[in-house]
Formats: structure tokens, sequence, C-alpha cells
């Protein structure tokens, strides 16, 4: 017996597609425009996880607008299958060419530069179908085609996919637009064949409160299919404001060896009635009665625990509520990301070994562009971010330091700056585009600067280190502007390392970087 603890990926993983090959399970999120883009996990029980690496890792396959996209566009929901030795991952930039398709034999890559299906594969939320035949089929959402009556007003649709020219092929058929009345923004749908049934898993009703999970079904594919008679099949929007994780829905099924299923979907933990960290990743159990899956039998909400008939397994790199790094390889992370980038131009592991070297980019951070950032997703409410880092500003616009980030008018910066007599650490809260200094804190003129931000319940205490010396620069900095509630948007909060200069190019040397909330529980 295994024990899987939800959420089984802590802090932004939305949008989650599984599939299973053998013994072996992959799973991939949506990145809207962090790079890399798209991180793939493997696991063998379901319960525990490793990133094995992201599908989107070079410029060509995630061309994004570096000037005025927000971080909330990019990469949505994307879909993993697996067929005759072939993995497909497709998926939507919804800021370049809409739905593409990448191919790889192995899940760890590479990856294929991307294949676009053009205008006739109109909307978002694109999967994949492998029929008995060995024939592909192309899932996806798109407008009523016959008009939008309201706002969400969506229709899915069913055409074939050509594997060799990779291009839709034949008629293009709707094949559903909602279980309930004027259903809005049925959305991220999944076909399968069970028991000579096709079945539609989708989301419906928005990815907030009201989100939910759907099923149809019917005997032919390119027919109008019927609805479960208890849709909503899934929905934590009953429960009420108040309950602890809400906007659960967005799912995809899986099997196991023996024949047990299992769905992964997301949902949101919140503190104080907000969310930091966007959409997690969540796993059910699912049964079927009478020809319908049903979602956690018995108990009809997401667990806590979930177990598992599966012996355990640990990969050498389990994903955890630790991120920890040394800059002692010659390769960054997997784990780090950046807004738009993470071109090689903007760092070096090697120009002094055993650091990380930043180089500063014209773009602040509080401009929708590329920034010179790298950073890993908030995974608690209960944390500290901390990072050690050399820099000696030149001049007066330069700065470095660690920011937590939710979009690029709401976060919190921690920066090292030119001062009147030094440097001095400055901490500011971004606010619907507005900047507030907290405080402004000395320090010596050179040396190693630890900047340590402790959070617990949607407050922050914040410190300098220098040698023996420990200043507290900021008290219970509140956190809730950067919670989705605040900020909009649908993504979570990163913390990461970020460099900047408005004129003249600096760097700043960052020897570790850590955000621990193992201690979470």
């Amino acid at each position: 017996m295994t024990i899987a603890k939800n959420p089984i990926l802590s802090g932004f993983y939305p949008d989650p597609s599984i599939c299973r090959v053998g013994e072996d399970y992959y799973l991939v999120n949506s990145s809207f425009v962090y790079f890399p883009g798209v991180p793939v996990f493997h696991s063998k029980d379901l319960a525990h996880w490793e990133q094995i690496g992201n599908i989107l890792d070079r410029e060509e396959q995630f061309p994004v607008d570096e000037g005025e996209e927000e971080i909330s566009r990019g990469i949505f929901a994307p879909t993993i299958r697996y067929h005759e030795g072939i993995f497909y991952m497709v998926t939507t930039n919804v800021s370049h060419r809409g739905n593409f398709i990448v191919t790889a034999e192995d899940p760890r890559g590479p990856w294929s530069v991307p294949h676009y299906l053009g205008e006739e594969a109109a909307g978002i939320d694109p999967s994949l179908f492998f029929d008995d035949d060995g024939k592909c089929y192309y899932v996806g959402t798109r407008p009523n085609p016959e008009g939008e009556r309201y706002y969400g007003d969506n229709e899915i649709w069913v055409q074939e996919l050509d594997l060799e020219k990779m291009e839709l092929t034949g008629k293009s058929v709707g094949i559903w637009n909602g279980a309930l009345k004027r259903a809005v923004w049925p959305e991220g749908p999944h076909l399968y064949k069970i028991d000579g049934y096709y079945y539609l898993l989708h989301a419906e009703g928005g990815t907030g409160p009201e989100h939910s999970i759907c099923v149809a079904r019917s005997r032919e594919l390119f027919a109008w299919f019927e609805g479960c008679p208890r849709n909503p099949v899934f929905t934590h929007r009953n429960l009420g404001k108040e309950y602890p994780v809400t906007y659960a829905g967005h799912a995809d099924l899986v099997d196991d060896p023996q024949g047990n299923w299992y769905a992964v979907m997301l949902a949101t933990r919140k503190c104080l009635g907000h969310g930091s960290m966007g959409r997690e990743t969540f796993l059910a159990k699912v049964t079927w009665e009478d020809g319908w899956p049903v979602f956690n039998p018995g108990i009809g909400r997401l667990e806590e625990r979930v177990e598992l008939p599966t012996q355990e397994w640990h990969p050498d790199r389990e994903v955890s509520g630790m991120d920890e790094f040394h800059f002692r390889g010659k390769r960054l992370d997997d784990r780090l990301i950046g807004i738009k980038t993470r071109e090689d131009g903007r760092y070096s592991l090697t120009e002094r070994m055993g650091f990380l070297r930043l180089y500063s980019h014209d773009t602040a951070i509080s401009s929708p562009g590329a920034p010179s950032y790298l950073g890993v997703r908030q995974k608690g409410y209960c944390f500290e971010a901390s990072c050690a880092l050399e820099f000696i500003p030149a001049g007066k616009g330069e700065r470095a330091g660690m920011v937590l980030f939710q979009n690029h008018a709401n976060h919190l910066r921690i920066e090292v700056m030119k001062g009147t007599s030094g440097r001095l650490l400055r901490v500011t809260a971004h606010c619907m585009g507005k900047d507030v200094i907290i405080s402004e804190t000395e320090i010596a003129r050179h040396g190693l600067a630890e900047i340590c931000l402790c959070a617990r319940n949607q407050k922050a205490d914040i410190f300098l280190i220098q040698g023996d010396e420990r200043k507290e620069a900021a008290h219970k900095v509140s956190l809730l502007p950067y919670t989705t509630e605040k900020a909009g948007g649908f993504v979570g909060c990163t913390l990461g390392m970020y460099v900047y200069s408005p004129d003249t190019k600096c760097f700043a040397d960052f020897a570790w970087f850590r955000v621990n909330s193992a201690g979470e529980d």
C-alpha cells in the first residue's frame, strides 16, 4: 500500500494531463509564459514524482512576444499521449500561432519542433485520441460555430489527424456543448474508449469557484454525445467559499496495470480566503457504475491522502517542498524558470565557478517584458526563501536580489542597491502597478549578503544577514496583494533571483538559492 498526499504536485502546476506506458506514468502541466515550458514528470506509483525535464526547452519551440504579453498568456492546457513508441504533446500557444504538436521517443527529450495545426484547429485546450484501428483524432474547444449566444458559449469538436502530415483531415464534427443548460466554458476535453463507448471528459463552469468535471458518452465518435445523468460528476462548488480546497476541475483519466482507475485534476488551496499558488495537481480514485465514472466514491470530494494498491517508489530527485540550488554544475536545473526566456546570455555557471552569475537586462520586472529572473514555484503558505549574493552596484539604477512574483503589476521585491553612503537593502511592494517602499536597511559596502523571507499564513518577515549579524528589514508584510483574488490571472506565485539595470550592464553572483516549504505540515 502506498499513500499519495494531495496535492501530488504542490504549487502552480495547473491543467494536469497524464498517460501510462507499462508501469510508468507521465504527467504535464500548463506553464503560460514561463520558460522552459510544459514541465514533464514521471512516477511509478502515482504518489511520488520526479521532474524529468521540460518539453518546450528551446526558444524555437516556444516563441512568445517579449514585449506586451502578460504572464497568464503563452501555453494553455497541454495533453500528453503515447502511441506505438512515440510520445505526443499537444497544446495551445495563445501568444503565437495557436495549437501545435511536438513529439519524442523519450519523454525526457529531445522533443521535436512544433507542428502547427493552422486555422483549421480553432480554439484552445486540444487533446489527442488514438482509436482501436490506430487512427488519431483531435478533440478541441472552440466558440459555438452557430454564433456565441453568451460569454463562454463553447463547443467541443472532433476531427481526424493525419499523423504523417501532422494536419487535420476529413470533416470537423461538433459532439458536445456542455452538460448543464447554458453551460459556460465547456473546455479541457479528453476522449477515451472503454467497453465499447467513447467517453468525453471535460471541464465546465470556468476555472474559478464554479469549476466542475462533466462526462458524456456515445457509441459513435462522430455523433452528438449523451450526458451522464449525474453531471457534474465532480465539483467543490457546493462546499462553499470557506472550504480549504476550491476550483476543482479539468481532469484526465488513467488506469493502472491492475485495471484500477484514477483522475488527476487541478484545484486551489487557500489561506485566509486567498490563493497564492494558483492551481495545483490533485489525485482522486475513480470507479465505474452503470457505465459512468464515479470520482472518490462515497466521499465526493478530494481527500488529503489517497490509498493506492501499489508498491511505494521513490526517485532519486523526488519532487518535494525543498528547492535548493548551489550552482556547482554546468547546466541550469530544470526547476528554475524564467519569464518568457532563459537564454544562455542572461546567466553563466562557469564565469565564476560555484556561483550563478546573473546578468542584468534593461527590462524591469514591473514591465510586461522578459527581465533577468530565475525562480521556482511557491509550494506552501509557510515557507522560507533565501539567497546569498555578491553584488556591488555602480550606478543608481542597478539592483539585484529576490522577488516574490505574481505578475508584472503585483510582486514583492527585496533588492540590494546603491545608497547615499554605500549599499542598502530596499523592500518594495509593487501592487496594481505602483511601488510602495516598505523599508530600507544599510548594508556593508562589500561582501556576501544573505536575504531571507520567512512567510507564514500570508504574512512575511524579511531579514538581512551579513556574517554573524542578522537584521530584520521588514515585519509582517502582507502577501495578500500577490494572490489570484487580488492580482487576477491564471498563475501562482514564484520566488526567484533578479538583476536589473536601466542603462549600463551589470551582474550579480548568487552563491545559493533555496525555497523551503518542507515543514508545511
